[in-house]
């Protein structure tokens, strides 16, 4: 991977063949994890609803909730597509903000993160002052 720094410096880092297929395994068995869970959820929400007026408000209530499960589920899932394919362009850890290396910590931790965590923690603080 290489990466320009805007200056006359240029920081080349390589991923290893190992290290790129270990990275595509952990993102490739959350994709599965999450479309299972996903499966699940469509499963529970096409169930039929009980006739009992008291039982029918909580089913829905609970649907509610798991609804908003599988928002954050598919909002994952798009996340680590993206993450994908900027393994196959060769974009992998390089913030999409800054265009800065996103550190190694974070990336083991979230592997489709795709922003360095300064640029990370400015939209968070952005998002809470709107």
């Amino acid at each position: 991977m290489r990466v320009d720094l805007g200056t006359s410096f240029v920081l080349e880092t390589r991923m290893s063949g190992a290290h790129y297929a270990e990275i595509r395994q952990a993102l490739e068995e959350k994709k599965q994890e999450l479309t299972a869970r996903l499966e699940r959820i469509h499963a529970n929400v096409r169930r039929g609803y009980h006739a009992d007026s008291k039982e029918r408000a909580k089913e829905l209530e609970d649907n509610e909730v798991v609804d908003a499960l599988g928002n954050e589920a598919r909002h994952e899932l798009r996340k680590i597509s993206s993450a994908l394919q900027r393994l196959e362009s060769g974009d992998y850890g390089l913030c999409v903000e800054c265009g800065q290396p996103i550190k190694e910590g974070r990336l083991e931790v979230h592997p489709y993160a795709d922003e360095c965590i300064e640029c990370a923690e400015f939209d968070e603080f952005r998002e809470r002052r709107l």
